[in-house]
């Protein structure tokens, strides 16, 4: 397995679906992962089932496949409840052009806010005035034109424009899971 740091990559992943005859891009999906995990903590039996669904298939090839989808929801998990904040969604790195990482943060968006599509109204509404304005700058980024050129300039949007959706998916993780990540406060001075 393919690990930086212990944790899976999005060439990992990637590599895991065309192994499962998919050229799909895991970012979709892994959207929807943030967004599960922290409306209803989707189980790892839920997620496998996600998973094979999305893919075509009715179950992982093997047992390896079946513990690297688990083990990717695992990290997200625990990432998007760490006290660390060191959530970062799976997307296409430096590897891979401007264009395809666009693409990538335009996919993951796309897919975090079908899960949210699927929240009632009343529930919406109890969210703070900071998720929701987070939530309204995801549907204007889901609709953005992936077709960047690389420069310093797009590169440096880019990463703002990702940082802004992981930060979307901490905000909602923690307004769903009040107390957690317990994040340490400093120390108050006397």
């Amino acid at each position: 397995m393919s690990l930086i740091n212990d944790r899976l990559d999005f060439s990992t992943v990637a590599d895991l679906f065309l192994l499962h005859d998919s050229l799909q891009s895991p970012a979709f999906l892994d959207g929807r992962l943030a967004a599960a995990l922290a409306l209803h903590d989707l189980g790892a039996e839920a997620w496998l089932e996600e998973v094979c669904l999305a893919l075509g298939v009715e179950q992982p090839r093997d047992p390896e496949s079946a513990e690297q989808f688990l083990a990717w929801r695992r990290q997200a998990l625990e990432a998007l409840s760490a006290a660390g904040l060191d959530y970062a969604p799976l997307l296409p790195d430096e590897l891979f052009s401007l264009a395809e990482q666009a693409r990538g943060l335009k996919e993951w968006t796309q897919g975090f806010l079908e899960v949210l599509a699927e929240v009632d109204a009343d529930k919406r509404q109890a969210w703070s005035d900071n998720l929701k304005e987070a939530l309204t700058d995801l549907e204007v980024l889901a609709g953005m034109d992936a077709e960047l050129e690389e420069s310093a300039d797009n590169e440096n949007d880019l990463f703002a424009l990702t940082e802004h959706a992981r930060m979307a998916a901490m905000l909602l993780y923690t307004e769903q899971h009040p107390g957690q990540p317990r994040v340490e406060q400093p120390p108050q001075a006397h």
